[in-house]
């Protein structure tokens, strides 16, 4: 009897052990869990004050491109990368020219006399009409080319790999490097967590570099010394919040910045002091978690954003 005892005791044991793997196997399914009280819910940031919004979108040009990078304007073209190759395009939306590459553009920047195209590591420079002119190949192997500009003859590089600012020559000669340090007890130098790293020459001809680690804006001179900056780091619709913001950014011809965030995804405008002006474009007109869109500005102002996500140009102009 003592036996058949233990053994009932070890059925019903196991039975209840059963049922308690079942029920918490049940509710432990995505459908059945409580929700997470400490989630952090960005629907109320994603939704914006209809006052603040001082563009309207005017139209959408459907581009060619599975997976388009990068922007630039310059003399009435779009210059437009991705995939293996470069189009040039008029503002209506008529392809004038394509380049061909043998590898995946990561930018594009156009000057008045030339066009460089930016690789993961390498540039190639073509003529404003498309024919190449030179192969620029000496970086290091951690190197990550994400923007480019010009001024005077002298080419900039933002290489988030090395978290550094080259310089050129046309001729392709090393000019020196800006490493983003201030010179006095703020040093920090450019904290780049992933591959956004922007950088522009205002309508003054002042060098403006993204420091997206620190949500900020920094000005410096053609040498690397940083002479001002402004910071806006906040989930609110005035700042840039994630781990890296803003990812790309442009300047209206009165040197207000124009800005673009990834995670959430907004467009927005500052005044040349930093101050917060208005939303460009708001997160409901783009995908959920997309791509931040890069930015080129034509000689009236207006905004055109490359959505990578819904493979077109949109054209936004002031209201």
């Amino acid at each position: 009897m003592k036996n058949k005892g233990i053994v009932f005791f070890l059925i019903i044991l196991a039975v209840v052990i059963v049922a308690v793997v079942a029920i918490d196997f049940n509710a432990s399914k995505p459908d059945k869990q409580p929700a997470n009280p400490y989630a952090f819910n960005v629907d109320p940031f994603s939704r914006i004050d209809t006052a603040l919004i001082l563009f309207k979108e005017s139209r959408d040009l459907a581009i060619s491109f599975s997976e388009p990078t990068g922007i630039s304007f310059r003399g009435d073209e779009l210059f437009v990368v991705g995939d293996q190759k470069m189009q040039i395009i008029e503002p209506t939306g008529k392809l004038m020219n394509e380049v061909s590459f043998d590898q995946k553009p990561t930018c594009v920047y156009a000057s008045a006399e030339k066009i460089f195209v930016g690789f993961r590591k390498s540039i190639t420079i073509l003529s404003r009409d498309g024919v190449k002119i030179a192969d620029w190949n000496s970086f290091s192997d951690s190197t990550v080319i994400t923007s480019i500009a010009e001024k005077s003859g002298i080419v900039f590089v933002a290489d988030a790999g090395k978290r550094i600012i080259r310089k050129f020559s046309f001729d392709g000669k090393a000019q020196g490097e800006i490493e983003g340090k201030s010179g006095n007890d703020q040093i920090h130098g450019f904290i780049i967590p992933s591959p956004y790293f922007d950088l522009a020459f205002n309508t003054d001809g002042e060098l403006w570099v993204v420091n997206p680690g620190k949500h900020s804006l920094e000005n410096y001179t053609v040498d690397g010394k940083l002479r001002t900056w402004w910071q806006a780091s906040s989930i609110k619709i005035e700042g840039f919040s994630g781990c890296c913001n803003p990812a790309h950014f442009a300047f209206l011809p009165d040197g207000s910045f124009i800005t673009s965030e990834k995670g959430l995804i907004r467009i927005k405008t500052y005044k040349p002091s930093g101050e917060f002006s208005g939303v460009v474009a708001a997160p409901s007109k783009f995908t959920e978690n997309g791509h931040a869109p890069d930015l080129a500005i034509d000689n009236q102002g207006n905004i055109y954003a490359l959505d990578a996500d819904k493979k077109m140009l949109r054209l936004f102009v002031k209201k």
